[in-house]
This record gives C-alpha cells, sequence and structure tokens, in this order.
C-alpha cells in the first residue's frame, strides 16, 4: 500500500505528467484500469462537474478569493475541483492525448482566433 505522506506532500508545481502517472499507479494496484474506459472516465467527470456546480448553486455571484467562505467551504471547492481535474486528467490518458500541449494549443488558437484589439 502506498504512503498516503508520500501522495500528499506538498509540490509548488505539480506537472499534468506526474499527476497522470500517479493516478495510473493509484488505478493500477487496485485493479481499477478495467473500469477507466474513455466513456465511463467522461461520465464520471461529468459527474464530478455537477457536484462541483452544486456548491455554487445557491451563492449568487461570488467574490474572487472566496473573502466570505468558510474554510469548510472553501475545503470543500478544492475536493471538487480535485476530483473535476484528476478525472480530465485520467480521460486525456486514456485517449493518448497530451493534455498540456493540447492547453496551450489551445491558447495560442484562442489568441489567434481573438486578437488584441487596437
Amino acid at each position: 500500500m502506498e504512503n498516503p505522506e508520500k501522495l500528499c506532500r506538498k509540490f509548488k508545481d505539480v506537472s499534468l505528467e506526474e499527476l497522470r502517472d500517479k493516478l495510473a499507479e493509484f488505478a493500477k494496484v487496485r485493479n481499477w484500469d478495467q473500469y477507466h474506459s474513455p466513456r465511463n472516465l467522461l461520465l464520471a467527470l461529468v459527474g464530478e462537474v455537477g457536484e462541483l456546480s452544486e456548491i455554487f448553486q445557491w451563492k449568487g455571484e461570488v467574490e474572487r478569493g472566496l473573502p466570505n467562505w468558510s474554510s469548510d467551504d472553501k475545503k470543500h471547492l478544492e475536493e471538487e475541483i480535485s476530483d473535476v481535474l484528476l478525472y480530465l486528467v485520467q480521460l486525456a490518458d486514456v485517449c493518448g492525448l497530451d493534455l498540456g500541449q493540447a492547453a496551450l494549443s489551445k491558447i495560442v488558437k484562442n489568441a489567434q482566433k481573438y486578437p488584441l484589439l487596437k
């Protein structure tokens, strides 16, 4: 069994590759790979996005930094955002996509589509 402290140590910058590798190992040692088809991961991702949406559902607009939120509410948000990220990383991995490179390419494409106004 992996050491939870090793899994949770603080990183200044965590790469998508590191997350991908940790997730792959996590699933492998539990024999969960058999369940991680693109479809199943997408449906799990959608479910997590729903849980994330519920946090904001009745709050109206909120200020950047969430200054009026309790530490428990912020922790809950952190966990749900993490779930979304982790499923997205797994989905990209099982689809054979380089998520980081795809995101950078999309930023370039968006810059061309929406040039600066002068």
